[in-house]
């Protein structure tokens, strides 16, 4: 078994939540957090059309999902999320990849890998 833990960071569309959270449940991850988020990347936003007006939309709706992992490997991870996610257009999300030095379960105190 592998010591060493990682944090996922994906920032994904919303629309591909749900595909997301089922894939990664089949290859065994046990928890993840998800937040709403607003952001923009290279792209600076996009143009939308709210009653026939062109409005430029500076940050746009994204989903932050956090997942730990140990036990797992990071590659077939990462290449779950990419399965997920592509669609070959910009838009289609980042991975950020952590060293995470402790993990502390607050509740009976365990430490490290014990603690996910």
């Amino acid at each position: 078994m592998n010591d060493k833990i990682t944090k996922v960071d994906v920032i994904a569309p919303q629309g591909k939540l749900e595909n997301l959270i089922d894939e990664l449940d089949n290859i065994g991850i046990t928890g993840m957090t998800v937040s709403n988020v607003l952001g923009y990347g290279m792209q600076k936003g996009h143009t939308e059309y709210y009653r026939g007006t062109a409005v430029n939309v500076k940050l746009l709706q994204k989903v932050k999902v956090e997942i730990v992992i140990c036990n797992i490997p990071l590659d077939i991870v990462i290449d779950t999320i990419k399965k997920v996610l592509y669609t070959g257009k910009i838009g289609d999300g980042k991975i950020f990849i952590y060293d995470v030095t402790n993990v502390i379960r607050i509740s009976n105190g365990l430490e490290g890998k014990d603690a996910l």
